[in-house]
Order: structure tokens, then sequence, then C-alpha cells
């Protein structure tokens, strides 16, 4: 496993507080752990990382795990963030999205998602999240 971070350590506008940590699993997972504050800015950059690090190493799926912290985004943030990514090379990757402090509003994401012709959903638990990334539904686990 290689592990790439990405530390933003000054918080601003411009640059939102967050650490992110990618590591690739296997010959086709990536997973990305993301700290820090919660924010639209915040969640836009760390995905703007991981979506290079897709396009760098294609994985066949990806694992996030978000441990921002604070206010949750709106329903329309998480739209926001859907539709800045759609189009960019996420399509064709199985993206597990899991917060493990609570979903809060993150069904909205995997919703809009959906819509963009993404294949992702959100969990609540890491291994769960696991396994539907590596062997699909989970009516066949």
């Amino acid at each position: 496993m290689q592990s790439h971070p990405h530390p933003r350590a000054v918080p601003s506008e411009a640059t939102p507080a967050y650490s992110l940590e990618l590591t690739r699993v296997g010959v086709d997972g990536l997973r990305a752990e993301v700290h820090g504050s919660r924010s639209l800015q915040a969640t836009i950059a760390y995905w703007e990382t991981i979506l290079d690090h897709v396009r760098q190493r294609a994985p066949r799926w990806l694992l996030v795990m978000d441990r921002l912290r604070g206010t949750e985004l709106a329903p329309s943030e998480w739209k926001q963030l859907v539709e800045a990514m759609a189009g960019r090379g996420l399509e064709g990757v199985r993206i597990g999205h899991v917060k493990p402090h609570g979903l809060d509003r993150l069904e909205y994401c995997e919703i809009y998602a959906r819509e963009a012709g993404l294949d992702a959903r959100a969990f609540a638990d890491e291994g769960v999240a696991e396994r539907w990334l590596r062997y699909g539904s989970e009516g066949s686990i």
C-alpha cells in the first residue's frame, strides 16, 4: 500500500483546513481518509485531490472515509459537490462514502451522484462499504 498525505494546514476561505491521506489498496482500490473542518469548500477541495489520483491510478473502486467535523452540508451543497465532480473521471469507479460519525444528510449526495450516473453509496460502517465495493450488492455477499 502506498500512502500519500495531502495536508491543508492554513484555514481560510481559499484554502480550507483538512488533511487527506490516499492509499492504494491492492491493484484496483483507492482509500481516501479525510480529517478536518467540514465546509463545502473543504469538501470540494478534497474531492478535487481525490479526482487527480483517480485519473492517475484508474482504480475500480474508491473508499472515502469522511471524518470531517462540524455542521453538515445542506442538501443543496451536496448537489453542488456532485455537479462539480460529474463528468470529470469518476464514472466507472465504484464509490463508497463512509461517515463513521453518522450519515446526517449524506444520503442526498448518494441520490444526486446516482442521478449524475455515478456508482456511489453512502455508509456509516467501513466494513459494509468495503464489502460492497469489492463484491457488489449486499444480496450477493
